[in-house]
């Protein structure tokens, strides 16, 4: 019986309702008809069998709610472990990701749009690891703890675009955020985090924050976790769209691109990852090798809980005992 449980035990509430019915219809006014000679044709045995009908329905009722209550037997508990990695992207979301130096066939793209199958790769192409994501622009927002929902987190990234904060491009702030997010006691040996790697993805060079990217670069060394960083953006001058009062676009005026690929590369250096940039076709590949040589850390990803529902073996008997008792109930008015 240890192992008996109800998944919506709620329902038992309805088995109080039963008594005060039965209650309500026995105090219900009947109307009566005086028949002369009655009792000459009074039966005793159609009276006594007159009751199995109701006590046959108040029975499948019964039953019938306990199985709606779902009773089920708990066999048992598998927890699966996999090996992984821990890893937080860091989005930059200020508004010169809108230059549109990309392109996709024959359609000019943004740099946002460009990075989104970067992003997208990491969330899909990596079942085993806990992916979390980080987004800044002037401040830096938690979009995503680390997480197994990699469906729920391609959808929250598929929705991301400029203007969600206020502009600027605070690296150093994103980055930090991003390592306070893989900050986790029982992964650490002496000091250094296990498994866990920080994924920067920016076109500019860092104006706002409170922490330089370097000064997020050397905490992110001294706590063992390598930052890879991928540039997105051409060099030189590059298109940017120039809007009206409705968001629409009305033009295109050429801007200096001020990605700081040198510095992105000293974060590389620094923390021990790897610099790329978002229009190497290889990139991504490279990333993914450089970080499967790392050692991989042990979690639960997932725990199932093995159950046998016994719901028809109170659902079919409920159901009989009504259909008796309507069959006994026609027989016994045709009598």
């Amino acid at each position: 019986m240890k192992n008996l449980v109800l998944h919506s035990p709620l329902w038992l509430l309805a088995l109080l309702l039963i008594p005060p019915v039965l209650w309500l219809r026995g105090r219900r006014p009947v109307p009566v008809l005086l028949v002369p000679f009655a009792a000459a044709w009074h039966r005793p045995s159609l009276t006594s069998f007159s009751r199995w009908p109701a006590g046959l329905a108040l029975l499948g009722i019964a039953l019938l709610i306990v199985a709606l209550a779902r009773p089920q037997r708990v066999e048992d508990k598998r927890e699966i472990r996999t090996e992984g990695y821990d890893i937080i992207l860091a989005i930059d979301l200020s508004t010169s990701m809108l230059a549109e130096d990309y392109e996709k066939g024959d359609v000019r793209i943004n740099r946002l749009q460009a990075v989104k199958p970067v992003i997208q790769a990491f969330i899909t192409q990596r079942p085993n690891d806990r992916i979390g994501v980080v987004v800044f622009s002037g401040r830096a927002y938690t979009l995503a703890p680390l997480t197994f929902d990699h469906d729920w987190l391609g959808r929250q990234v598929e929705r991301l675009k400029t203007g969600l904060i206020e502009d600027g491009t605070a690296i150093g702030d994103g980055l930090g955020l991003a390592l306070t997010r893989l900050e986790q006691a029982a992964r650490e040996q002496g000091g250094r985090r296990q498994g866990a790697f920080a994924v920067l993805l920016t076109d500019g060079a860092s104006n706002r924050g409170t922490l330089t990217p370097l000064q997020s670069a050397a905490v992110a060394k001294s706590r063992g976790i390598p930052v890879y960083t991928i540039g997105a953006g051409r060099d030189g001058l590059v298109p940017y769209p120039v809007f009206d009062q409705s968001g629409n676009t009305i033009g295109y005026r050429r801007v200096a691109s001020d990605l700081d690929q040198s510095t992105l590369i000293e974060i590389a250096n620094l923390t021990g990852g790897k610099a790329y940039r978002a229009d190497d076709g290889k990139a991504i590949e490279s990333a993914f090798k450089a970080i499967d040589r790392a050692q991989k850390i042990e979690f639960q990803s997932k725990s199932y809980l093995l159950t046998t529902e016994l719901f028809a073996w109170l659902a079919a008997p409920g159901l009989a005992c009504i259909l008796l008792a309507g069959l006994l109930t026609a027989r016994t008015t045709r009598q």
